[in-house]
């Protein structure tokens, strides 16, 4: 039987296709249709799906019903309109819909993607119908919320509030705030920030993405990275409180932690000693609702292979001698091979890698990506040895963790201004292209890892498709893209 799962009518639409137990496809729509944080299932994303044979089932990721109330009552926060993906195939038409709460599909994204048949889950965002945040437990294929939060108390819409205070789009560039904290004070403001989220379980002050009664001026840049370090702080703060109340409720020592809050790797970071085990599904806010709604269908795990579940760029293999030649000559290479990643991080098939060694990449890198200059890079290094180069004791094959750099003279370009590194891990058995890829840079240079960006510039996709290569071959004539 296939199912499809759907998210649209909101930010990050995403289509995923499963059958029986296997994943067959799942993708974001914004690579299709090219606009970014799409609201819209696009016709080319439904056509893709379709080379895996037409629908059995179809998956919606929440219920519209209690939504519209929602906005009914509160007004239009997290959806702009409704768009209807049925039209685009008639097919579609005849088949039967089934609706799932939005916490409950970010829940079996998680869990059904995980390795655990028992978990603990704990799923924060901004908002779904009514709930921003919500705690799980599961067993076998049971699972059955313990405690949730509901709107106006949110953890997602505290940290947009205060993403909007400082002149970036809520919604859409929390983590360009992440980044920002990291040149910050986190005191000078601390207690101006905190008072407008006290403790996680009582009502906020911060609502509608708007921070009420902030009567401070914004002088400068250095203001706004204080204010971005003292709201990560009381995020941080507020985020164990709701873990340790998560351990108190429920025995599991295995989290899976979802929602678009757990894309922020500072504050997963701070977890890592909290429980046994930690499963981050690497597409955690509602993109990957799209594959959790279709779980939830099947009510069972899924088989989890890894994130390469998108639109293909055929290749025999991983380019690497083409990598490699590049790097030795120019120090960054463009690279889009095999299934697009699915998630918001590239992790080595479309992505931008570059030689980490000269601190000038950074700048040379987010200029070629028309990023902000302070914007930081990944490091992608073997499993093996990344506690040899990193304070991190197991595998980060996603990007969720932000650790210390134990030589960042030596790699300057994948350490951020705090000390910190997001750190990719890969094994042979996770993707051998990468992992041969970082085997041969590493004789040719000492160096045993590469810079990690995704291939894309700001606020456009992630390339998708072959015709995506040769635009940005067209728009860079003198970096060719390894296929």
């Amino acid at each position: 039987m296939i199912i499809w799962g759907i998210n649209d009518s909101s930010h990050d639409a995403a289509l995923s296709v499963i059958s029986d137990s296997k994943i067959l496809f799942a993708s974001h729509s914004e690579r299709y249709n090219k606009v970014k944080n799409t609201y819209e299932i696009c016709p080319e994303i439904v056509n893709e799906a379709l080379r895996y044979g037409e629908p059995d089932s179809i998956a919606y990721f929440e219920n519209r019903t209690k939504k519209r109330i929602r906005k009914l009552i509160y007004g239009g926060i997290n959806g702009k309109y409704e768009n209807d993906y049925r039209k685009i195939n008639k097919h579609l038409k005849s088949i039967k819909e089934t609706k799932f709460s939005h916490h409950y599909s970010h829940a079996a994204a998680g869990y059904f993607t995980s390795k655990y048949d028992h978990a603990t889950i704990v799923v924060i965002d901004a908002i779904g119908e009514f709930e921003t945040a919500t705690i799980w437990v599961a067993s076998k294929n049971k699972i059955t919320k313990l405690h949730s939060l509901r709107y106006p108390v949110s953890f997602g819409l505290f940290y947009s509030a205060f993403t909007k205070l400082v002149g970036l789009l809520p919604g859409t560039e929390e983590y360009i705030l992440m980044g920002m904290a990291g040149f910050g004070d986190k005191t000078k403001y601390a207690d101006k920030v905190e008072q407008f989220f006290p403790r996680w379980d009582f009502q906020p002050v911060s609502l509608h993405c708007g921070v009420r009664n902030w009567d401070t001026p914004i002088v400068n840049d250095q203001d706004k990275f204080d204010i971005a370090a003292a709201c990560q702080d009381v995020y941080e703060k507020r985020l164990l409180e709701i873990m340790q109340y998560a351990k108190s409720i429920s025995p599991s020592g295995n989290l899976v932690f979802m929602g678009g809050c757990a894309l922020n790797c500072l504050a997963n970071t701070k977890l890592l000693n909290m429980w046994e085990n930690i499963w981050i599904m690497p597409n955690p806010g509602d993109a990957g609702s799209s594959l959790g709604a279709a779980a939830a269908m099947l009510g069972r795990h899924v088989e989890w292979t890894g994130p390469y579940l998108g639109s293909e760029i055929r290749s025999k293999k991983y380019p690497t001698s083409e990598i490699i030649s590049a790097l030795s000559t120019d120090g960054i290479v463009a690279v889009a091979s095999g299934r697009a990643e699915f998630g918001p991080r590239a992790l080595g098939n479309r992505s931008i890698l570059a030689d980490p060694r000269h601190f000038n990449q950074k700048s040379k890198i987010n200029e070629l990506k028309k990023r902000e200059k302070f914007r930081p890079f990944a490091p992608v290094v073997r499993e093996e040895i990344a506690h040899e180069w990193f304070d991190i004791s197991s595998p980060s094959p996603y990007m969720q963790y932000a650790v210390k750099a134990k030589f960042p003279k030596m790699n300057p370009a994948v350490v951020h201004i705090d000390g910190t590194s997001r750190v990719q891990t890969v094994s042979r058995s996770q993707h051998r292209g990468l992992y041969e890829t970082l085997l041969e840079w590493e004789k040719i240079s000492s160096v045993p890892i590469l810079l990690n960006t995704s291939l894309n510039i700001k606020n456009q996709p992630l390339i998708n498709d072959i015709e995506d290569v040769r635009n940005w071959e067209r728009a860079n004539p003198g970096m060719k893209v390894a296929i």
